[in-house]
């Protein structure tokens, strides 16, 4: 199976975006565990990019969705999750990161501009001081209330289970 190109480990993307901030375009970050990916997702993901010109999703392993969602997720293998974001146009890299938190790899990226959703405030947000600190921003996006993962695995469990 052909790996995309756009799945990079931190140690391949932080010379490389290195390279694409000297040439004075943005980079973005955001992460999640986006298990069953979805339109909200999607729209997330689009947004995302449009606040600057290189979007990185930070993507949490197996391990570290075990710890945030519990132990019957992620639904999805890190792999597979990676492939179908790699295959989203507005998305340039993924990177899987194994910590219950994005920070190390933050710090290790350095990006020009941290985005999450509406629903984390900033002081709540992972990285978001270091970010700054080093002369970017935080953006927090609008979600879709009407989609979500947790949604559709319940769905899923009342018709099919």
């Amino acid at each position: 199976m052909k790996v995309s190109p756009k799945i990079r480990t931190v140690e391949e993307l932080a010379p490389l975006l290195a390279d694409i901030r000297k040439e004075g375009r943005k980079i973005v970050f955001t992460n999640g565990c986006f298990d069953l990916l979805h339109a909200g997702h999607v729209r997330y993901l689009e947004a995302a990019k449009s606040v600057g010109d290189i979007l990185v999703v930070g993507l949490n392993s197996d391990e570290s969705v075990k710890i945030i969602k519990g132990a019957k997720r992620p639904i999805v293998k890190q792999a597979y999750r990676a492939e179908v974001l790699a295959g989203l146009g507005c998305i340039d890299f993924v990177t899987v990161f194994n910590e219950p938190d994005p920070l190390q790899t933050i710090h290790a990226l350095r990006p020009d501009i941290l985005v999450k959703g509406e629903d984390w405030e900033e002081k709540e947000i992972i990285g978001a001081d270091f970010v700054k600190k080093h002369g970017g921003s935080v953006v927090r996006i609008p979600l879709a209330p009407e989609i979500s993962t947790s949604g559709i695995i319940q769905r899923i469990l009342k018709y099919y289970a």
